[in-house]
């Protein structure tokens, strides 16, 4: 499985392999602490794109995990819907900040109107400023 990571821009970024051989859990837990911001995402939908896009403009450049251009994707995506302890709700796009579970794009917009969000990415070193 490849991760894009991805810089300040949406368009650059670098693949990093990941085993396919680790369980989901494991797959977003190595991702999750090993970088400030994972957004698990699919190519084709908008609200991924939301959360993307709020993230670049705020200068951050999270790892993104495109799971419908993976084969552990489907299996990771189980695994989110897992983690957000619901199935009315999807749980893509999910979004890690500092290793911790944020949710989707509902808690990513909330954090950002209510002024938590910046707090956030700084103390997970996503942003300097």
């Amino acid at each position: 499985m490849q991760v894009m990571n991805s810089t300040m821009q949406m368009e650059a970024s670098t693949p990093l392999p990941i085993k396919l051989e680790k369980s989901p859990y494991e797959v977003v837990h190595h991702l999750s602490s090993s970088n400030a911001v994972v957004v698990f995402s699919t190519t084709n939908c908008c609200m991924s794109t939301v959360a993307k896009r709020l993230l670049f403009n705020l200068g951050v450049g999270p790892t993104v995990v495109e799971l419908d251009e993976h084969a552990a994707g489907p299996d990771i995506k189980a695994f989110l819907y897992q983690l957000a302890g619901t199935t009315r709700q999807p749980p893509i796009p999910a979004v890690f900040i500092g290793g911790k579970f944020l949710g989707g794009v509902e808690a990513l917009m909330a954090n950002h109107i209510n002024g938590t969000l910046i707090p956030l990415l700084k103390e997970a070193g996503a942003l300097w400023l």
